[in-house]
């Protein structure tokens, strides 16, 4: 509904752009983004049937990396979909409650993804500091606690996001969103209303969640670093950091992007708008891409198993 200043009151659809300044080539922008989800989604895909299908790899460091490849497959689908709707067949429009659901999905798989990560960290910090505890202190009821508690916490953190734009922000300037997706600040900042509340507790999420786990994870892998040089063997202090590398990149690839994303859209107002965009695009989906491609290149034990099936469907 169109007010008499010109502003809309709780506007019913929305219009996503896509990538404000790049419109002309959004066609060609989205193959090479297809790509990227078509192997995220087969990459992820095929690392649950080997982990699924194997039994040796029922322990914890390749069940939360299962965990990871789900979280990741559904993140990707979160927001590939409508992306490419939007560049390949002009659907910008959105229904403004549909909006809201994608954008608490998108941060609640965020928020997911890094609990899993945190998960992973504190694994091999006692899989290397306290080897010989490891199977009784990461039990699998513990896998499970776990990851109903990374699960909670984002779902329970991230839900008044949506809950305090839908009952607080009522008047808009535009329904124009300035992304390729809904994005939280982006839809906030249409918003006429005050929004202080809104970009605070958004802070409070991401430090809640991202700088909690960032710091706990860092922390993790400094007692790694200290215990793995103080071994006495070479070879020794290779195989325990060898361990470490697949998820020492994941996770620098995962929070680099998210904090340089994050901080760009709240305080780089001289920044072009369209290098905010694909940022954020590049954010939620190079670690779809990367995550199968690094755990299976380091993972002898899955590399080893991908080959078998490849080879099995090759001979018949």
């Amino acid at each position: 509904m169109l007010n008499l200043n010109g502003t809309v009151f709780m506007p019913s659809v929305l219009t996503l752009i896509g990538i404000p300044g790049l419109e002309s080539v959004q066609f060609w922008i989205g193959i090479p983004f297809c790509a990227m989800y078509i192997i995220a989604l087969s990459g992820n895909s095929l690392l649950l049937i080997i982990i699924k299908s194997e039994r040796s790899f029922h322990e914890p460091m390749y069940l939360f990396l299962a965990m990871l490849g789900a979280t990741d497959i559904a993140l990707s689908t979160c927001i590939l979909p409508k992306m490419l709707g939007i560049f390949w067949f002009h659907l910008p429009k959105i229904y403004f409650d549909a909006c809201l659901l994608q954008m608490w999905l998108i941060h609640t798989f965020q928020g997911v993804e890094s609990g899993i990560l945190l998960a992973m960290a504190l694994d091999r910090y006692v899989a290397i500091c306290d080897p010989l505890r490891h199977a009784t202190i990461i039990t699998h009821q513990l896998l499970t606690q776990i990851g109903a508690g990374v699960t909670l916490r984002a779902v329970f953190l991230v839900a008044p996001c949506p809950i305090l734009i839908k009952c607080r922000l009522k008047n808009y300037q535009t329904t124009l969103v300035s992304h390729s997706y809904c994005e939280h600040m982006a839809i906030v900042k249409l918003a006429v209303d005050d929004i202080r509340i809104n970009k605070i507790y958004g802070l409070f999420v991401a430090f809640s969640i991202l700088g909690f786990d960032i710091i706990f994870i860092t922390l993790s892998y400094i007692r790694i670093f200290i215990t793995v040089f103080s071994l006495p063997q070479k070879e020794a202090r290779l195989k325990a950091f060898n361990t470490c590398i697949a998820h020492i990149c994941v996770f620098l690839g995962f929070y680099l992007l998210a904090f340089f994303s994050f901080f760009i859209h709240r305080f780089g107002f001289h920044i072009p708008p369209y290098i905010h965009i694909l940022l954020s695009n590049l954010y939620l989906l190079v670690p779809p891409l990367l995550n199968p491609i690094v755990y299976g290149a380091k993972t002898k034990q899955i590399r080893d198993r991908a080959s078998k099936i490849f080879h099995c469907k090759v001979a018949s």
